[in-house]
């Protein structure tokens, strides 16, 4: 019997009159093989071995080269639990630890210590370059990198998602640890093959935001479960700096209120509708209901407008200007719902954007301005979002958001890697009588500092 790997897949020749016992293996017909996701690898490997059945593994490149020796990578005593949990989870699931913490280290402590060939996927080219500077300061050897119009594969590699999306099925036996940074992206969509086409039995997945529900469970398929969870709670003032969230309330005028409403109530009427037709139905079935009719368009255009009309109103480009001049001392970071309210923030402050239209030259160059207080302020709708490492900032404004308790958990981590004596200050800018007032609750919950808040 012999076990090949094969374009993201294992293929077993060979097989023994009963197979039922090997997981995750269907007869493909087509070749008279049994197949498997190359991600059940390890549990085929084992089952064969339980039953002592010989077998040659064939599925590994010859000649690949070992990773260098590692540095020492120094660890606080919770990324030490963390790394040690998921090692006595057969170096498989899920850390769950907030922004500025350091994810980074562990997953290369983990590196480390597996000491096999890793392959760590992140989701942007920001990250990519960010990742690769981190480990060249822990690890001598080459670095491979696959993506923003680089294609080098070495054993220890970083790639975007979308390389990894596309290069798998060529490179899914070239590993022995495969790590997700961000890795709530994944677990409900066609991104998962990746994860799928490679066979590296250790897996670690980093997030400061699980998913719930299925796209959870389908992780702790794919990477396992969450091994080791700790929240910003936990670790401010000691590991991370201290904060207070300032909740301002900021009223629509006259003009503004009258187009919130015929707008709201259109998509109230819609909504109800569809409500006695498909009670609790869900989001996406709503948006297929309205498109059906003249009146649903009409409500959902109405809906899209009352969100750009929230994300940026005129009392909140009045407060955005007060803060800005308030702490002008500071390293502040404006967050916004969308680019056409970050455009209109840097035109009417003169601050710098970040956003998805910025290059990655001009972008690096801002925020090595901001690091060294050439630029006061930068202002962004998502590309500050995730992992892109700001340490400086020490105030948030945050204008609007879409995304929810993830999003906002994530844009308060970027002020919270500690400096001595730092506290980091939040502003929230909100609505009232809006549906921004209940979103805006529930985004703060993964914050679990209530007792923080002030309005």
């Amino acid at each position: 019997m012999r076990l090949l790997f094969d374009h993201g897949t294992l293929i077993v020749t060979e097989p023994p009159e009963r197979w039922d016992f090997l997981p995750g293996v269907i007869w493909d017909p087509r070749v008279e093989l049994l197949r498997a996701p190359a991600c059940r690898y390890g549990e085929l490997v084992e089952a064969l071995l339980d039953r002592r059945l010989p077998f040659r593994d064939e599925t590994r490149p010859g000649g690949a080269t070992a990773p260098a020796a590692w540095h020492e990578v120094p660890l606080r005593s919770y990324q030490r639990a963390a790394l040690l949990a998921w090692e006595l989870n057969n170096a498989r699931g899920l850390v769950v630890m907030p922004t500025g913490s350091g994810k980074t280290r562990v997953a290369m402590a983990a590196m480390a210590s597996s000491g096999g060939r890793a392959l760590c996927l992140v989701p942007t080219r920001a990250l990519l370059e960010q990742w690769g500077s981190e480990l060249r300061a822990a690890y001598p050897g080459p670095i491979g990198c696959l993506g923003d119009g680089q294609r080098r594969v070495e054993a220890i590699t970083v790639s975007t998602f979308e390389s990894a999306y596309r290069l798998m099925p060529g490179l899914g036996n070239r590993f022995d640890l495969l790590i997700v940074d961000e890795v709530h992206h994944f677990g409900g969509g066609v991104r998962d093959e990746a994860l799928e086409m490679c066979l590296a039995p250790r897996r670690l997945g980093l997030t400061a935001t699980p998913p719930e529900g299925f796209a959870l469970s389908r992780l702790a398929q794919l990477l396992g479960p969450v091994t080791y969870q700790i929240g910003v709670a936990e670790l401010t003032g000691s590991y991370l700096a201290d904060f207070e969230l300032v909740v301002l309330p900021l009223a629509l005028d006259r003009a503004e209120r009258e187009r919130y409403e015929r707008d709201h109530g259109l998509f109230a009427e819609q909504n109800r509708a569809f409500r006695r037709v498909v009670p609790g139905g869900t989001w996406h079935e709503l948006v297929t209901f309205a498109t059906q009719t003249a009146e649903g368009r009409a409500a959902l255009a109405g809906w899209r407008r009352n969100r750009r009309l929230l994300g940026f109103t005129r009392a909140k480009a009045r407060a955005v200007g007060a803060l800005l001049e308030k702490h002008r001392n500071s390293r502040v970071l404006v967050f916004t719902a969308d680019n056409a309210a970050a455009y209109a923030i840097a035109r009417r402050y003169l601050i710098m954007p970040i956003t998805c239209d910025i290059t990655r030259p001009e972008r690096e160059q801002a925020l090595a301005a901001f690091r060294r207080g050439d630029l006061k302020a930068l202002v962004s709708a998502r590309v500050l979002n995730e992992g892109i490492d700001v340490p400086d900032a020490d105030v948030a404004i945050i204008v609007g958001s879409t995304l929810g308790e993830r999003e906002h958990v994530q844009r308060v981590g970027r002020l919270l890697r500690p400096v001595p004596g730092k506290r980091a200050l939040v502003y929230e800018l909100v609505t009232p009588h809006t549906s921004e007032v209940w979103r805006a609750a529930a985004r703060r919950r993964g914050l679990g500092a209530t007792d923080r808040l002030s309005a």
